[in-house]
């Protein structure tokens, strides 16, 4: 895609090369997860339309689902004002998360403790094996 340049351009990205991005449902709006993206990661998922990130822990790139089967479908990629958050609004085929939930977000503070908020939909190990 010849326009990525121009695109990544928009993007500032940390002293690592990386940038936030949250993925969101394109169609209900629940926040799934929270990702890394890196210049390599930006141009696959828009020359693809899958999902790309960059795994710190890794340090390499990664499809979303590629282990799982879970993946996210681009619908729009948005970069906020001071360009550095990305929001990819995205279309989820199963779960977000690599615990079996439905998003990351399942964790929720409340009178001065964590509660967890989401069912497990699938175990782990069916989704990455043991």
């Amino acid at each position: 895609m010849k326009d990525v340049t121009a695109i990544l351009e928009h993007i500032r990205f940390d002293a690592a090369g990386l940038v936030p991005v949250i993925a969101q449902q394109h169609d209900t709006g629940e926040v799934l997860m929270m990702a890394w993206m890196n210049r390599e990661a930006i141009a696959k998922t828009l020359e693809t339309g899958q999902m790309h990130f960059w795994s710190r822990s890794r340090a390499a790139l990664w499809r979303k689902g590629e282990e799982s089967g879970q993946t996210q479908a681009l619908v729009e990629l948005h970069i906020d004002c001071d360009g550095d958050t990305l929001l990819a609004k995205v279309s989820q085929k199963g779960v977000a998360c690599h615990t079996g939930r439905r998003h990351c977000f399942f964790n929720r503070i409340i009178n001065g403790k964590v509660e967890v908020t989401e069912a497990q939909l699938v175990p782990p190990e069916r989704l990455y094996g043991d």
